[in-house]
């Protein structure tokens, strides 16, 4: 096997790994569904017996209905950005549980709209149509309920695959604010006209707390946060360099820095105060350890947002929300790691090359020499801290080598006894999973977070 960079040296004594508990997703996951099966008891408990087909309809439109509400407060939690669960658990896979509970929650809607309609009018003996509009115009808060239900179905729309890959990520992202609006106008209709909080002092105030969490959860993480780390922080745009063709390195200098509590692998959402780049805020991994007063970010030319930050001025303000994510020294297992890079990938990984602990290798696959990125970096940090560093390129060929299971091993023989670091662009890091478990290596010593939307 031919690399175009081979660097080993003495290794360091290994250290201890720091542990996160591997059940963080599994506990998160319970009290999800506690908190639906104390919904489905408050329907049991207010129910005293359903006979015949009304009362069928009406009571499985009450659980969904339920389990409805129940869920848009889940829904919106998920997204909240609170630090205990986006780095125990990983913003990734908080936005994959959000995606997956959106399609649920829809569906219950759809459901309880339905079932409710239908038993309705089977009670009134009356027509489906004629049933809805008298729900609509005479129930208490209904008409903002319907406003609410055909925001929640138009967001859910423009959130389908489909759609998304044809709109930019801001203009989705904007469009998906609509949520929270259609939650604030379906909320009034819950205790107002459901059976299960109509009277009922403990459930009203049991929904009412569990609505004002969320909603003080977003105001302070989505709003109020970034806004005071502004101030406070005071980040401005130090330096832009070329580090290979299309990808830049952006410096960032600020005050108190270490107050943001930023570990390596972690990323922020940066949003430039600059023309044509003030109104959003993209995803960046922070490509070196931060420190008290300087931050760093290292971006691949791949739109019109990354591609402007090579003609930032030095002195643009930045607004910094972060840190997020859990791909942090925090989800070892092993005083082993292997870090495995491909393309812009590197930016987290060469963050945790320069600070993870213990035996580490890395493996940086690029298309071309000159797309190695940061190389110069990674032989100096190897030289420290005694470390191996591979890196491949597809072109020319005899610099390449094939991503499977039998050429990893070739590089590290014990691979099964590593945890791996994967980052990469999508066609990459599946090919590596497969020749990762190929080798050996436990799904649960995989880590990986995607910043797709």
């Amino acid at each position: 096997m031919s690399a175009i960079s081979q660097t080993r040296h003495g290794a360091r004594g290994n250290a201890p790994p720091r542990w996160l508990p591997s059940s963080s997703p599994l506990l998160a996951q319970a009290v999800v569904w506690a908190g639906a099966a104390g919904v489905l008891a408050l329907w049991w408990s207010g129910t005293a017996s359903v006979v015949g087909p009304a009362d069928w309809l009406t009571g499985a439109g009450r659980i969904t209905g339920l389990l409805a509400g129940y869920a848009c407060a889940v829904l919106v939690a998920l997204m909240a950005r609170v630090p205990l669960l986006d780095h125990s658990l990983g913003t990734d896979r908080l936005a994959r549980w959000h995606a997956m509970g959106g399609r649920y929650t829809l569906s219950l809607v759809l459901a309880h709209t339905l079932l409710i309609v239908w038993g309705y009018a089977l009670t009134s003996r009356s027509h489906v149509l004629h049933e809805t509009t008298t729900i609509v115009l005479d129930y208490p808060d209904m008409l903002k309920a319907t406003a609410g239900f055909v925001l929640l179905v138009g967001t859910g729309l423009v959130s389908a695959r489909a759609a998304r890959r044809r709109m930019s990520y801001e203009t989705w992202h904007y469009l998906h604010f609509a949520t929270y609006l259609a939650v604030f106008l379906a909320f009034g209709h819950q205790l107002a006209d459901g059976a299960d909080f109509v009277g009922r002092k403990p459930a009203q105030l049991g929904w009412y707390a569990l609505y004002t969490t969320v909603a003080a959860l977003i105001v302070w993480y989505r709003f109020v946060t970034p806004v005071r780390r502004a101030l406070r922080h005071g980040l401005r745009v130090a330096d832009v360099r070329p580090e290979a063709p299309g990808v830049v390195s952006v410096q960032l200098t600020g005050e108190r820095l270490t107050e943001l509590g930023a570990r390596p692998g972690q990323f922020f959402r940066w949003r430039f105060l600059a023309p044509g780049l003030w109104w959003t805020a993209n995803p960046y991994s922070l490509s070196a350890p931060p420190l008290p007063d300087r931050l760093r970010i290292t971006v691949k030319e791949a739109g019109g947002h990354s591609a402007a930050l090579a003609r930032l001025r030095p002195g643009t303000r930045v607004w910094a929300e972060g840190p997020y994510g859990g791909f942090t020294e925090a989800r070892r297992r092993s005083a082993k790691v292997l870090l495995l890079a491909g393309g812009v990938g590197i930016t987290p990984l060469r963050a945790l090359f320069e600070t993870l602990p213990g035996e580490v290798t890395l493996v940086y696959r690029a298309r071309r020499p000159e797309d190695l990125a940061l190389r110069a970096e990674l032989d100096v940090i190897a030289a420290a801290r005694g470390a191996a560093v591979h890196c491949f390129v597809d072109e020319p060929a005899r610099y390449s080598a094939p991503l499977t299971a039998r050429a990893l091993k070739s590089l590290v023989p014990d691979l099964a006894a590593h945890d791996v670091y994967l980052c990469g662009p999508p066609g990459m890091t599946g090919a590596a999973r497969r020749a990762l478990r190929g080798a050996g290596v436990p799904r649960h010593r995989i880590h990986h977070e995607s910043f797709a939307f």
